[in-house]
């Protein structure tokens, strides 16, 4: 590791620990030449996959945009940030699990209907209801039955 100070290749590390966020190495360093300190933060380099859309086209994957879908399926519905966070962190681990460089945006929308399923039977409606381009009242009709005789919630 350089030293941001002098430039120096030949730094020494001091002491080692876990970082608060419980995700990198926090790293105390001395360099050599000036005797100057410094901290340095390793992480793990993961890779979240592209999205392929359903036009072919790829983009990055969006936690922002992944975030705003929930926070537009659960406008007014009584389901509290945290358990959004894990819903999302959910996904995360799942992409990451995957291992997977792509992946089809109907797999990743597939997921986040699960995630809302358990959520709130509203906000999965909601959702569902863009997702799968339902064309009138037949479609939230089907969608409201298969919860009812799933015995999983009322609607």
């Amino acid at each position: 590791m350089r030293c941001p100070f002098c430039g120096a290749i030949d730094t020494q590390v001091v002491e080692t620990r876990l970082a608060e966020d419980g995700l990198s190495v926090r790293r105390r360093r001395r360099c050599a030449s000036c005797d100057k300190r410094f901290t340095t933060y390793e992480n793990a380099d993961v890779r979240l996959p592209q999205v392929v859309k359903g036009n072919g086209m790829r983009e990055e994957f969006s936690e922002a945009k992944l975030r705003e879908g929930f926070r537009r399926a659960l406008h007014k519905r009584p389901v509290s940030a945290e358990l959004v966070d894990e819903a999302i962190g959910r996904i995360r681990r799942r992409l990451l699990t995957l291992g997977e460089r792509e992946i089809p945006s109907r797999s990743l929308g597939e997921m986040v209907m699960d995630a809302l399923y358990r959520l709130d039977k509203v906000a999965y409606i909601r959702f569902a209801s863009v997702y799968r381009s339902f064309q009138g009242v037949d479609d939230f009709r089907d969608v409201i039955s298969s919860i009812r005789e799933s015995g999983k919630g009322e609607v």
